[in-house]
């Protein structure tokens, strides 16, 4: 998990206030690692997933009792077969349908099998022989699927490291590391041939680890910070996952495969560690996983892939208590093994919770006095002057993760240009405030914003307002 240093209709726009984010969202994904021996009954942890926003899990292995608690339940699986199955797989084409028929026939459709990984890091494993042998093995287990017809429902890939890249900083020189290009352009070709996604563990908390400076870690947790230019495209990068991103985007185009889609299968912070860990705490690990889950749910996109979303799978559902290494390798889960959670990022269907809130981004609260006249004019919510883009940014994602459409703002959208953090955070801090009742405290964030009687509509890109 090692990490190198570097993140025209008229449209009519639906002002009744949603509570989208509590729905499941098939984008965000969660880790299911079971190195410990005090994880709860499958059967309860399927009734737990069913009780989030969480849509798909990630599994390291093939556990039947796991898969099979998971049917019928309309969550995406993945599953992986093992380093140690690679060499198998890549010379025994009999060895791949032996495994598909014993690890996808018994459970395929009733649980949803979606992707198969064929080893995990092999490409920054060192071993050479395992290296080569990784393509042929995930040919062999593509064909094993398409013998059974389904090829083109389950998909075959491969995970790996951030360490893949020679270069990440700044964003658009993201390339892959020469010595390996080859293998390199023959399992991009299989993911380009196929449909299936390159699957990245990106994770800012390495980065932070290893540029442990406090501007640094705001870039990392999604808070305000004055971001950095990637000077190449003078895009100013206002978080290190995005960066991280579109590094591995900018790889991708470099080689030619401009239309392999990203998948990130690890992402994620440990919420305690040894007392010489530089990092791990309750506040940074609800900060980052609250603030990337908000990202998400904006739909904003990365620069270099605007207006959607990268399926994202968290790491991880529950501490792992037999992982060797430091205390942090054992503190990454979002829920204990008794199913309470370490920590509140909004996940939970029965919760209107929203993700942690940036610091700081949110709607001041009010304090209470008495009644005043309300103006019968209208009024919209809009940015003041001299507002960063890095916190204009942390708004944006804010705004559009708590329930409101920004779609009017992404790609194709009567309000996506022009494409700035400016305009499009005008547009969705102004929404979030047209659906809260119209109340000053949610026209604040962090002082940041301010009501205007002005119009800010332009050219089809309609501003709702309301009277007050």
């Amino acid at each position: 998990m090692e990490v190198p240093r570097f993140p025209t209709l008229l449209l009519f726009v639906v002002l009744s206030r949603t509570s989208c984010f509590a729905n499941s969202q098939s984008f965000i994904g969660v880790n299911y690692g079971q190195v410990a021996d005090n994880l709860p009954q499958p059967s309860a942890t399927a009734k737990l997933l069913q009780s989030t926003s969480i849509e798909k899990v990630r599994l390291y292995g093939t556990d039947p009792a796991i898969i099979r608690a998971l049917a019928n339940t309309g969550i995406g699986i993945v599953i992986g077969a093992a380093n140690g199955d690679i060499p198998a797989l890549a010379n025994d084409p009999n060895f791949a349908k032996n495994w598909v028929n014993a690890n996808v026939a018994p459970f395929y459709p009733s649980s949803k099998i979606i992707l198969i990984t064929v080893g995990n890091e092999v490409m920054t494993s060192g071993d050479h022989n395992l290296m080569t042998q990784l393509l042929p093995a995930m040919q062999n287990m593509q064909n094993a699927l398409n013998a059974m017809s389904l090829g083109g429902k389950i998909k075959v890939s491969s995970v790996h490291s951030m360490a893949v890249l020679k270069s990440s900083e700044p964003p658009s020189s993201g390339s892959f590391d020469p010595s390996f290009s080859d293998v390199m352009k023959g399992i991009l070709g299989f993911n380009d041939a196929t449909g299936s996604p390159f699957a990245i563990n990106p994770y800012p908390y390495f980065a932070y680890r290893s540029d442990p400076r406090p501007e640094t870690l705001a870039f990392c947790l999604f808070q305000p910070n004055a971001g950095r230019l990637d000077t190449n495209t003078k895009i100013k990068y206002t978080n290190m996952f995005d960066a991280q991103v579109d590094a591995v985007r900018s790889a991708l185009n470099s080689f030619g495969f401009k239309n392999v889609e990203i998948v990130v299968a690890e992402t994620g912070w440990p919420y305690k560690g040894d007392s010489n860990e530089v990092g791990p705490s309750m506040e940074n690990a609800k900060a980052y996983n609250g603030n990337l889950i908000a990202h998400l749910r904006s739909m904003v996109g990365t620069p270099l892939m605007p207006g959607k979303s990268v399926d994202t799978y968290l790491f991880a559902l529950y501490d792992e208590d037999l992982k060797p290494g430091p205390a942090s390798e054992r503190a990454f889960g979002l829920f204990k093994s008794d199913l309470s959670m370490n920590y509140d990022v909004g996940l939970s269907k029965s919760s209107q919770t929203p993700a942690a809130p940036k610091t700081p981004v949110g709607p001041s609260p009010k304090t209470p006095v008495g009644p005043s006249p309300k103006p019968e004019k209208a009024t919209w919510c809009i940015p003041k002057t001299g507002v960063s883009d890095a916190q204009l940014q942390a708004n944006l994602d804010y705004a559009c993760g708590h329930g409101i459409n920004c779609q009017p703002i992404q790609p194709g959208g009567a309000c996506f240009e022009p494409n700035t953090v400016a305009s499009h955070a005008a547009y969705a801090m102004n929404l979030y405030y047209q659906n809260s009742d119209h109340s000053p405290g949610n026209c604040d964030f962090s002082q940041t914003a301010t009501l205007s009687p002005n119009n800010p509509s332009y050219n089809g890109c309609v501003y709702p307002c309301g009277a007050r």
